[in-house]
């Protein structure tokens, strides 16, 4: 598995040197303004919590049960499109852009860990009046989900994990790894032939990915002052042994995995279900690493079977 990701980064840095010409001329990034223009919603809102500027979305009928998305690293809440357009009639969605990501932007004080994240997660659920809710995430969003369970049971009242790790991947344990030059140089610049580089990694059909998609990660990436905060989280993000804090979640879990996900396999989200005292494993066979995006309709629909149950089926 580190063979493909280093094959991945060789094939980012080809792309990222042969777009300099163009990437040169957004070194300074976009403007936060003019990106809040072409991409804010009428469900969209920012909201200050300690500290942070965080653009939260929420959508779906008030009294309907509530269902928080957490996205992946480098992306943001446009990542759940799709299942907010199958899932918002049952659910009240929230989702938000994490801390140094989408139009959230930086954090001032840089809780870029998976932990802070998890804490930070509380206060907005604090700030929205939100006491439980069910709660999903996609890799990194994954990460965050959990933790947040683990450290807060009562507050979840169904998790689901989408290719989301528990355990060490690409080297990274109890100690971060510096990201090498050629990963540091995609997040600086986010050329669009590194973007679909990645998407080839990263999904199991690239040809899924549309234009529009790849332009609107393109925008946020390249929002000013993401770059550095993407880049620092990579310098503080560890994967330390899970094995007891997953002990600690007692909410009904779905692991949800991507049967060709080359950055994390398959086999870590079955050591997942067995380290968590509820949960069930689904192995989407044709999807990469990124469910949720590459197959929405087929991806909610086990959602939305999963929440409806009840907690005894």
């Amino acid at each position: 598995m580190k063979k493909f990701f280093w094959i991945a980064l060789a094939v980012i840095l080809i792309a990222v040197i042969a777009g300099w010409v163009w990437v040169s001329q957004k070194s300074e990034g976009n403007v936060p303004a003019e990106l809040e223009a072409r991409y804010l919603t009428a469900d969209d809102r920012f909201i200050e919590i300690d500290g942070a500027r965080v653009r939260v979305r929420i959508e779906g009928p008030d009294q309907a049960p509530v269902l928080v998305l957490l996205h992946g690293f480098s992306y943001s809440l446009e990542s759940w499109d799709g299942w907010v357009a199958e899932l918002q009639r049952d659910f009240r969605i929230v989702r938000y852009d994490l801390l140094g990501h989408g139009l959230t932007g930086p954090d001032p004080k840089q809780r870029y860990t998976p932990q802070q994240r998890a804490f930070f997660l509380e206060k907005l659920l604090d700030s929205l009046e939100l006491k439980t809710v069910n709660l999903a995430g996609n890799s990194l969003g994954g990460t965050i989900a959990w933790r947040f369970a683990a450290q807060f049971p009562d507050r979840v009242e169904k998790l689901i994990l989408v290719d989301g790790p528990a355990f060490a991947f690409n080297a990274v344990h109890d100690e971060p790894v510096k990201a090498p030059a050629a990963m540091a140089a995609f997040l600086r610049f986010a050329p669009m032939s590194g973007l679909k580089q990645a998407a080839v990694f990263l999904w199991a059909d690239p040809s899924r990915l549309t234009d529009t998609r790849l332009q609107s990660m393109q925008d946020m990436m390249l929002r000013q002052g993401n770059a550095d905060a993407l880049i620092a989280h990579i310098a503080m993000f560890t994967m330390p042994d899970p094995l007891r804090q997953l002990a600690w979640i007692t909410a009904p879990t779905l692991v949800l995995w991507g049967g060709q996900d080359r950055l994390i396999p398959p086999a870590q989200g079955q050591q997942i279900v067995e380290a968590i005292q509820d949960a069930r494993f689904v192995l989407l066979e044709d999807v990469g690493h990124m469910g949720q995006e590459e197959k929405p309709v087929k991806s909610a629909q086990i959602v939305r079977d999963f929440l409806t149950a009840r907690k005894s089926d």
